[in-house]
């Protein structure tokens, strides 16, 4: 135990070190490689820190070995340190790019599966010669991708990268796909993507406009729109002819107008002989709180959402509160906060948060909702790890008996407050 806190102790420190002069300890690279079958696993993430080009594809088939056996946080870090060894030796992009390719196949969360994404997408840009593969390699990837929000970002990559390469008429039949077998967000994103493509390269256009023609046939509005607005951008519904410089900057070029300000604008338009133009939205943007801010990723649903008014929020709540008998206990409610997201809406369940505070007790009202369809989850509850503050004690956890596909649920964990205590409770 003492010498494997020790290891831990000394690769941690090494480790601070070569982040910051990784060319001052390249000699002990040699001797931290004989650390590698420590059970702290710590040196793994020092090695690519101090690694040398000679070493690397050594160093890729000992960490193909670990990365199993260690947490997503760990791999993280692990990814990001070969993604810096990449391009402190460019040449060994093929090795680097297969081991990410690898390790896109296993099991992970989001977090970590965007960080090999993120890695890729940097080789890409700042190795030429890793552009072609990469974005084979990526294109592979969002055949199984399971993340909205990551298959999106690949196909807008795809769509400034791919037709600047040699033979971008590759890509075309792995982005149409996503149109045939994806949701409704990943569909629309494609549609962009494809319309990117025949905009850029001539030769492609009439395969382009069959393709965008055929996604005229869906019943989601989002995908039927942007197919219809790029036909006509590109020439699409007549001759084919070469997409001028608005068309490129309408594509490729970044709004200078808020989207929160153009959603505004959009709707409080009213029909008239004026046509609607950007240049009456303001560009200035509104500050927001934080809680309202978290809200608008996405909306809670049921008693996750908060009614209008503070009167109206507390009343709601502490009638529903009321109504179980477990927290009878409680007493009056003081004060209920807004709900505030915990997870990541493209993961398989959304989860928020809304704190409730009485005079002797804080309660957590997690609002759950799963989000895959024909199945079904049971007796759901949510631990709670109250590190920051031991001198809470938890009363009792009030379980979900069930919660089912996109139907939102309730999950309930009250605390009690020490004898004395400031009535607060720093969570957020």
């Amino acid at each position: 135990m003492i010498n494997l806190r020790f290891n831990l102790f000394v690769n941690r420190n090494f480790l601070q070190v070569a982040m910051t002069h990784p060319m001052a300890v390249t000699n002990c690279n040699i001797d931290m490689e004989s650390l590698r079958s420590d059970q702290n696993r710590s040196a793994i993430s020092t090695l690519p820190k101090t690694g040398n080009e000679s070493s690397v594809d050594r160093l890729m088939k000992q960490i193909t070995n670990f990365m199993p056996d260690i947490a997503d946080e760990f791999k993280i870090v692990v990814v990001e340190a070969i993604s810096s060894l990449c391009l402190k030796f460019p040449l060994k992009y093929r090795s680097v790019l297969n081991f990410f390719i690898n390790i896109l196949r296993e099991e992970g969360g989001f977090d970590y599966k965007k960080a090999i994404v993120d890695s890729i997408v940097i080789l890409i840009r700042d190795i030429p010669d890793a552009k072609e593969s990469g974005l084979l390699h990526l294109c592979e990837f969002i055949e199984d991708c399971e993340f909205t929000y990551l298959s999106t970002q690949i196909l807008h990559f795809l769509g400034i990268e791919g037709p600047k390469t040699s033979e971008p008429s590759k890509y075309i039949w792995y982005i149409y796909n996503r149109v045939i077998l994806e949701n409704v967000t990943v569909r629309a994103s494609t549609v962009s993507t494809l319309a990117k493509f025949g905009c850029i390269v001539d030769s492609l256009k009439p395969r382009i406009f069959v393709l965008l023609r055929c996604c005229l046939i869906y019943n989601d509005d989002e995908v039927r729109d942007r197919a219809t607005l790029y036909l006509n951008m590109l020439g699409g519904e007549g001759a084919v002819v070469e997409a001028d410089q608005d068309v490129k900057d309408f594509l490729f070029g970044s709004l200078d107008v808020p989207l929160v300000n153009l959603e505004t604008s959009l709707k409080n338009y009213e029909p008239s002989e004026v046509p609607f133009h950007i240049d009456s939205v303001p560009k200035e943007v509104k500050s927001q709180p934080l809680a309202e801010k978290f809200a608008l990723g996405k909306k809670p649903t049921g008693l996750g959402a908060a009614p209008a008014g503070r009167t109206s929020t507390i009343d709601t709540y502490e009638k529903m509160l009321s109504s179980i008998p477990e927290f009878s206990v409680l007493g009056k409610l003081f004060k209920s906060s807004p709900p505030v997201e915990l997870k990541e809406a493209e993961t398989e369940y959304a989860v928020n948060v809304v704190k409730h505070s009485f005079n002797s007790y804080v309660m957590f009202q997690y609002n759950c909702t799963y989000t895959i369809p024909e199945q079904l989850l049971e007796n759901v509850s949510v631990i709670v790890d109250a590190f920051e503050a031991e001198e809470f004690s938890e009363v009792s956890t009030k379980t979900l008996r069930s919660l089912t596909y996109d139907s939102p649920g309730q999950t309930f964990v009250p605390f009690e407050k020490p004898l004395r205590s400031p009535c607060c409770w720093k969570v957020f």
